[in-house]
């Protein structure tokens, strides 16, 4: 899978699973953008000059407008776009604040509509694009996750609506969905906790931020062209239903 001259654009590329997305691009020879609110804590390498940082929140109209204004006038186009940013508010429903609804599916909902809106006129003019949405296994439904299943069941469904409408500009739209990956964040969960999660998945082990970057790079490249629609489940199994 090759990406030379390939214009890339990532939203939460900094660090996490974005981070590895991103060097995964890098490493295939692509120009990469990324779009983060806290670029200066960025795990991405400080210099390499087809790696654009530019900070901004996804989540607002006015940011994401100038963000694909600045990456068309830098480079001319755009090949992929990758919509990673995301972030967690959990808690039941009946101990939830608005505010912590608002913010997930503003971030995780809005955001990706937002950035689709202003790329899908830029890719049906180019009649060529690549579009993948980061979602998660949790869109299939999670205790304490209302609002996070809820906004990934939305990017599931935008994705799909995308898909149809734009095939006809050699546009494809796909998203992955990852179960547990083994990340700072993640790891940041009692121990206890993350062993129950990794034990309940049926390949009994995490998946890494690396086997995320694999399947949404195959998604962006040409090897992909025929597939569009869909949802990759990257979770060692844990979508299939039942425990092992």
């Amino acid at each position: 899978m090759k990406f030379e001259n390939k214009v890339v654009v990532v939203t939460g590329g900094a660090r996490g699973i974005g981070a590895e997305i991103v060097k995964h691009f890098l490493h295939a020879g692509a120009i990469v953008h990324i779009l983060d609110k806290d670029i200066a804590d960025s795990s991405n390498p400080d210099k390499n000059d087809r790696l654009i940082a530019s900070s901004g929140d996804v989540s607002n109209a006015e940011d994401v407008k100038s963000f694909i204004s600045h990456v068309v006038s830098a480079s001319g186009k755009i090949d992929v776009l990758i919509n990673n940013a995301g972030i967690i508010r959990d808690s039941v429903i009946w101990k939830m604040e608005e505010d912590d609804f608002d913010a997930v599916m503003d971030v995780n909902l809005k955001g990706p509509w937002l950035m689709c809106r202003e790329v899908a006129s830029i890719m049906r003019e180019q009649k060529s694009g690549r579009i993948v949405n980061i979602t998660s296994r949790s869109w299939l439904g999670n205790f304490g996750q209302s609002n996070y299943s809820s906004s990934k069941g939305g990017l599931v469904s935008l994705t799909r609506v995308l898909a149809l409408e734009l095939a006809r500009s050699n546009v494809t739209v796909n998203a992955v969905a990852p179960g547990l990956i083994d990340t700072p964040m993640t790891r940041s969960m009692k121990p206890e906790i993350y062993d129950q999660l990794q034990s309940a998945i049926p390949g009994g082990k995490a998946g890494t931020p690396a086997d995320i970057a694999n399947a949404v790079t195959f998604l962006a490249s040409d090897e992909a062209q025929y597939i569009t629609g869909q949802i990759i489940h990257v979770d060692g199994g844990k979508s299939i239903g039942a425990n092992v």
